[in-house]
């Protein structure tokens, strides 16, 4: 039988304890991303394991497999940014290929036939102090009943750039503007389903999905692979184990052969090409609950937040910065609007900077974890530059305000967008 700790568990979980003594003590930095450094060599599955053979993606410089051609993407770094401009007519699911790109590391190319999902832990069943593994292959997870589910996976520090252009503060992290989400069409099985079948223990209170990319440095410190805690009672309801994405495999970058899929919360719970899940007894933590992804800063909890859950509210226009609109003419103006509270049941626009506002047309049935799109009549009647401004409502009662509460790594923000356009 093969061993029932996964290699390099036993360092990660001393990281962890380590680190979590130094956040309840005070000593852990807030702002650890500001030395991130991200390692894009080969990626290696975990030894004494049977995840298979694992392959660079690309090399260094080019650590995204699909092509990202300049008038569909932004490239930062690892990740790749969706123009907004080319989703116009793209319909309510974004296209695979134009899908957002976010990467801790390089993608990892795996083989479906290599690849099993190893559960272990203390809150599988078994005799007291001993784990019980348990592994599915990709055949075994397909022959379990399938659910289709319609969701955004959106990162948290989208919109994270505005921080700073729109309200002077000074943050950390990737500088998205808008375009680090996309709406997919997922097909998998349900964790829970799972979860049960590998013997889950009534003492069960956490699972941690683990990824199959590289080990991620920041500051010169290797903190394993990327791993995110999820509470039990998350896992049991509405997340995926998903293999299709819009009706196809499941591409490279965006998890292949399996990726978890935690509708409506913030990216990072979304692991992708997950390789293993614990299942614990007790509660988990990882610098991607720790020290990544809470809110730090004066505004928030001495010590940090939370660890962060569901998104924010959100609106922005399929149209490029700094448009042109010809002066007199009917214009028609699109775009999108989405929250992780519930779904997104009014959007009203400006086109004079905020002076007056407009009730936007939607033309989506409100839905929970997916956006609405909507549009709305101008005919521009003065010469000059002018800024749009779309904010949202939600069904949880949540309206766009008028600038976000800052953190320093810069997540969630809310507030609504200041879109720069010109009139002829």
């Amino acid at each position: 039988m093969p061993s029932s700790t996964p290699a390099g568990h036993r360092y990660e979980t001393d990281y962890d304890r380590r680190r979590l003594r130094q956040w309840l003590s005070g000593e852990a930095r807030a702002d650890g991303v500001t030395r991130r450094r991200l390692l894009t060599l080969l990626a290696t599955t975990a030894a004494g394991t049977a995840f298979g053979a694992t392959r660079a993606a690309q090399a260094a410089d080019r650590p995204i497999v699909k092509p990202l051609p300049p008038e569909w993407f932004i490239e930062r770094g690892t990740n790749a940014e969706t123009r907004w401009e080319a989703l116009r007519g793209t319909g309510r699911n974004t296209p695979n290929e134009l899908f957002f790109v976010r990467n801790h590391t390089a993608t990892p190319l795996l083989e479906a036939g290599d690849w099993r999902l190893r559960l272990w832990g203390s809150g599988l069943r078994g005799s007291p102090g001993e784990e019980r593994p348990r592994e599915f292959g990709y055949d075994d997870l397909r022959a379990l009943p399938a659910v289709t589910r319609t969701a955004f996976v959106e990162c948290a520090g989208n919109g994270r750039s505005y921080f700073t252009t729109q309200q002077g503060q000074t943050v950390t992290g990737t500088p998205w503007t808008l375009g680090a989400i996309g709406v997919a069409r997922w097909r998998g099985v349900r964790l829970g389903d799972v979860l049960r079948r590998a013997g889950l223990s009534p003492s069960a209170i956490d699972v941690q999905p683990r990824g199959l990319d590289a080990e991620y440095v920041s500051g010169g410190e290797s903190l394993g692979r990327v791993r995110r805690p999820l509470p039990l009672a998350k896992a049991l309801d509405d997340v995926l184990l998903a293999y299709e994405m819009n009706g196809e495999r499941l591409p490279y970058d965006h998890g292949y052969p399996v990726r978890v899929l935690v509708p409506s919360w913030v990216g990072i719970a979304s692991i992708k090409w997950v390789g293993d899940i614990e299942v614990s007894a007790q509660p988990l933590f990882s610098p991607w609950n720790t020290t990544f992804y809470r809110l730090f800063g004066p505004s928030h909890p001495e010590g940090g937040g939370a660890p962060l859950t569901r998104q924010a509210t959100k609106s922005a226009f399929e149209l490029a910065g700094g448009a042109t609109f010809t002066v007199g003419e009917r214009h028609v103006l699109h775009g999108r609007s989405w929250s992780g509270a519930g779904p997104v049941t009014a959007v009203d626009v400006s086109t004079d900077g905020g002076a007056n506002w407009r009730p936007a047309r939607l033309h989506d049935r409100p839905r929970a974890g997916t956006w609405t799109r909507w549009s709305l009549a101008w005919r521009p009647e003065a010469l000059g530059a002018t800024h749009l401004l779309a904010r949202a409502t939600d069904t949880a009662g949540r309206t766009q305000p008028d600038t976000a509460t800052p953190n320093t790594q810069g997540y969630l923000f809310d507030g609504v967008v200041r879109h720069p356009v010109s009139v002829v």
